[in-house]
Parts: structure tokens; sequence; C-alpha cells
């Protein structure tokens, strides 16, 4: 699929980036990886760490809000991968002109460019929190959303195709509480606070991401949301697989937080289907229809279903999260 193709992945220096680019040359022989970025600290991290492979990577300055800076290296791209965002919840709240001129104004920029440069296909990272959103991170990504799948129909004939995909906090990544858990941790700290004890959230690594990811340009043709079928684990049994002894402290849900992630509503539900290890959220518009768009396999949910961290039928053990906690490398020693 990308043999000999050009992705350019905005945001490209984060977790996620990292990971797409080291499974990508595991995998496939691109023709080139375009790191889209504002930060020339981190690209040239990156420099270093893929240094055997720098015939095949590409490193830009710049902001997704600079329009002319897109166009300039989306010039013979094959397929975008959407990642750079304003993401932290209370920069957010603290900069809302700055979180839209990033997460709203920068998704319309990149779709004019991908669409005005011939782009093949576009793949926008989406979150948990733009479903039913309480904090302006997730209102400004709903829209992103919003706009990357009505893009399909703004593209006209150009043939540029829009897809998102959506998952949570990944599982070890500096959006995650793990590292922060482990920090504690390994300071010896014998008490962890936790915001609220009934608190749920959804399990899936960098990996699992990336696979959607990839699910997205294999076989997306345009509108759909793309969520993993994932296990669920409670925030205090985490805290109890990385460090048995430890003492718990209910410290209060912080501002924006919700206590269980939601990936598909109750309205969605009349649009989704499911299938093996996902689903797919279809779109209600005018120009989308079963004939053209649908991906075959899948079996319609049931009205009224919500996947729900808190109510999902999988869920992890403290034993099950200590293993996964160990293979992403980040247990912490004991003090």
């Amino acid at each position: 699929m990308l043999n000999n193709k050009t992705i350019l992945l905005t945001g490209g220096t984060g977790s996620f980036g990292k990971k797409f680019i080291e499974m990508t040359l595991e995998r496939y022989n691109p023709k080139k990886i375009i790191i889209y970025s504002r930060d020339e600290f981190k690209q040239s991290e990156m420099v270093k760490q893929f240094k055997d492979h720098k015939d095949k990577l590409r490193f830009f300055i710049g902001d997704v809000r600079d329009k002319d800076r897109l166009y300039r290296a989306f010039d013979g791209v094959d397929y975008v991968v959407h990642a750079a965002a304003m993401k932290q919840v209370p920069a957010c709240e603290y900069n809302p002109f700055e979180a839209i001129k990033t997460n709203i104004h920068g998704a319309q920029n990149v779709i004019d460019a991908a669409i005005d440069r011939h782009v093949k296909k576009v793949v926008a990272l989406s979150t948990d929190k733009a479903v039913n959103p309480i904090n302006l991170y997730g209102g400004t990504k709903l829209v992103s959303d919003k706009l990357f799948l009505s893009a399909n129909a703004y593209a006209g004939g150009k043939g540029t195709v829009f897809s998102v995909v959506r998952y949570g906090n990944v599982a070890g990544s500096r959006g995650s509480v793990i590292p922060f858990f482990k920090e504690l941790i390994e300071r010896g700290e014998q008490c962890i606070p936790i915001t609220d004890y009934r608190m749920t959230r959804f399990w899936i690594t960098l990996e699992e991401g990336v696979e959607l990811v990839y699910k997205a340009l294999e076989e997306s043709k345009g509108g759909e949301t793309y969520i993993s079928k994932i296990p669920s684990f409670n925030i205090t049994d985490l805290a109890k697989a990385m460090n048995p002894a430890c003492e718990l402290r209910e410290v209060g849900i912080r501002e924006g937080e919700k206590l269980d992630e939601v990936m598909i509503t109750k309205d969605d539900s009349r649009n989704t289907f499911e299938y093996e290890k996902h689903y797919i959220v279809y779109p209600c518009f005018d120009w989308w229809n079963l004939d053209e768009h649908f991906t075959i396999g899948g079996k319609q949910i049931a009205e009224g279903f919500e996947y729900n961290s808190g109510t999902n039928e999988q869920w992890l053990s403290i034993e099950e999260l200590k293993y996964r906690i160990e293979d992403l490398n980040l247990i912490p020693e004991r003090r």
C-alpha cells in the first residue's frame, strides 16, 4: 500500500509520529516520509533516532496554521496523516483562540492543501473528547472531525478521500496517566492521587493506533470514522498494577475531565457498523451512499448502542494490566 509512496505526517514528532515512522519503515518501502512540525529540536532528535533511514525522511519546519507552507510541503504527496493539534485540555482552556487556530483553522488548511495538491488520501486523528465534548479541546476536535468528513464533498471531482480515526489517550504516551504514575513511584511516593475512584478508560497502544491508521489508508472510501475494539480498565486497577503496595487518594475530578471515555454515542449507533476488530461510523450526508462508500463485511449495530469504557464488555484485570505495562517498557524501579 505505501510502497514507493510519499507520506506526510503533520505533528510528526509526537509519540504517534515516531511509532508510525518506525512501523512504516519496517513494513513498507516508502519513497519518502515527510515530518511536518514546528519544533526544530524534536526534529533534530528524530534525525538522530532514524539516522539509518535518512534517505527516506524529510523534515519540514512548519505550522498547520500556515497555508502557504502546507501547499509547499504537500507538493507530490500521496498520503497525509494529520496528527498536529493542541491537545492539552488546560492549555486549550486558557488559550482558546490559539486552540481554534490550530485545531480548526489548521484542519481547514490541511483540507485545502490536500485537495489542491491532489493528495490521494488524508486520515485525521481524532479523540474520544470530541464525542459529547465538555471542554474546548474536545469542541475544537469535534469541529475538526466534521470538517474532514465534509471535505469529501468539498473535494468535488478532484478525488481526495478523507477519513477519521478516533481513540483516547494512548497507553504510555505523554498524554496518558502512566508516565505520571511512573514518575511518582520512581520518586518513592507511596500515595498515588486518583481524580475519581470510578474512572475508567480504554486501553490502546501506539502500535494499535498505527494499525488503525493503516486500515483507514487502505480501505477508506470517504467519510468514515474508524474506532478500534479495545478493552477497558479501572484507573484504580492501573495504579495497583504499577505498584501493588501504593495507597490511593481521591483528589477530585478536574475541570473538563470525564469519568468514562465514549467513542460512539447512542445517536451515532444508527450509522455504525461492527467489523472484526473495529467499528466504522458512516456519515449521514446526501453525497454518501451505500453502494459507493460502504466497506463490505460489516454488521449494523443495534440502535441505542454506546461504546463506553464504563460499559464495555472487555476488561483488563490488575494482572493483565501489569503485563501490558511491562510490554511498554515503562515499569518503574521499586524503591
